[in-house]
């Protein structure tokens, strides 16, 4: 009878401690006070771009289908193709058959006909046309199973491992998937190319104008008309995943990126964004330190053909904190590489420009050469040694 008595005391205590762990959880989620942004999405992030520094999160490493917002990475891969000078705005591209069958979002790319690839770019930021995906991808890289290599490399290259892409377009498809961190890190490199929100905050737009065929753009990020500030990025839907949005605004200098994965409606993705867009920007400001490109420092090299090299910010420098908060003790640093070999690009990387807040790193920003820099020819050399020589003297 004892044994009885104790088993049936075990069993209520393990009952009891359980159900209150489980009201103790639900206490803590409701609990005032508590930041939560996206009661309604499976997953979301929100970050400041020019630092990177994270503002509110929740469940950014769930690994879920990211539909269109696959096309970030290919506006990504895009628009280093045009930076490079590989891929002009204005060549004229052929569509392929295999383009021109995909389904889904599209332009109703016809196959064989020509268009540009401004034309096409702006099929794919705008209308999110799947079509105008793969016939870019084409041109980069010769077909679209080559691009998609060229994407999940550049996944390597940014260190994002829990995303991998099957295709161009985000079509559902096996073992394509991302999370809300990795989307919100390719957005950020993505727009290091600020020339993208010229086509992906347009809200409409004609392709085709006076042809027969003439086709109307709409964006499918309906917070480019309706949210002051946003001028991108990407929205997303699939029955599997969902309504899901990349979305970018900026005010006065304060850049912000904000992702939401997995919202039963549009009306609550689009709620869910205004929100999180709302509290950084009325809690949070930034101050620029410096723009993309622009100049840090200059170099100096004996052996250059270029007598001064300029050294430039890769991408556009601040500092964030919240508001009111002082930044006097703020300071950057200048660190350049002591083996640099030449001939070097346009684009190399030399050196790091660090922003510290005492001996808190804020950030790192890779440093780059502003233009080609070849080795200096013989007589350059000669004369350069020379004057070395009569000024010593």
């Amino acid at each position: 009878m004892k044994k009885f008595v104790l088993i049936i005391s075990i069993i209520f205590s393990i009952i009891f401690v359980s159900t209150m762990s489980v009201l103790g959880e639900e206490k803590k989620k409701d609990e005032p006070g508590t930041l939560n942004l996206a009661p309604d999405a499976k997953s979301a992030i929100l970050i400041e771009r020019d630092t990177g520094k994270i503002l509110f999160d929740k469940n950014t490493q769930e690994k879920l289908p990211p539909a269109s917002m696959t096309k970030v990475m290919t506006l990504l891969l895009i628009m280093e193709a045009i930076e490079e000078g590989n891929l002009k705005l204005d060549e004229i591209i052929r569509v392929s058959d295999y383009a021109a069958s995909m389904g889904g979002s599209q332009i109703f790319l016809e196959a064989g006909e020509e268009m540009s690839v401004l034309d096409l770019l702006k099929g794919v930021a705008i209308a999110s046309g799947n079509d105008a995906s793969v016939a870019l991808a084409e041109r980069i890289a010769g077909s679209e199973d080559a691009f998609v290599k060229k994407m999940n490399d550049k996944l390597k290259e940014l260190n994002l491992s829990n995303t991998k892409f099957q295709n161009t377009t985000g079509l559902p498809a096996d073992n394509h998937y991302s999370t809300s961190y990795d989307m919100a890190i390719i957005a950020k490199e993505l727009l290091k190319y600020e020339t993208v929100t010229e086509y992906t905050s347009i809200y409409e737009d004609y392709l085709r104008k006076g042809e027969e065929n003439e086709f109307w753009l709409v964006n499918t990020n309906k917070l480019v008309r309706f949210y002051p500030g946003v001028d991108g990025l990407k929205t997303g839907f699939t029955n599997e995943a969902k309504y899901c949005l990349t979305a970018t605004a900026k005010k006065n200098d304060m850049r912000v990126i904000a992702v939401v994965m997995g919202a039963e409606t549009p009306k609550k993705r689009n709620a869910t964004i205004s929100q999180m867009l709302d509290y950084a920007f009325n809690h949070f400001e930034t101050k620029r330190l410096f723009d993309k490109n622009q100049t840090i420092t200059n170099l100096k090299l004996m052996k250059a053909e270029n007598k001064s090299i300029n050294i430039i910010a890769s991408e556009s420098v601040s500092t964030i904190h919240t508001r009111g908060e002082s930044t006097e003790n703020v300071t950057t640093k200048v660190e350049l590489d002591e083996n640099m070999s030449l001939p070097m690009k346009k684009g190399d990387q030399v050196g790091v420009l660090y922003v510290k807040n005492g001996e808190e790193i804020l950030s790192k920003t890779p440093l780059i050469v502003e233009q080609d820099v070849n080795k200096a020819s013989y007589i350059t050399f000669f004369k350069r040694s020379l004057q070395k020589m009569v000024k010593n003297n």
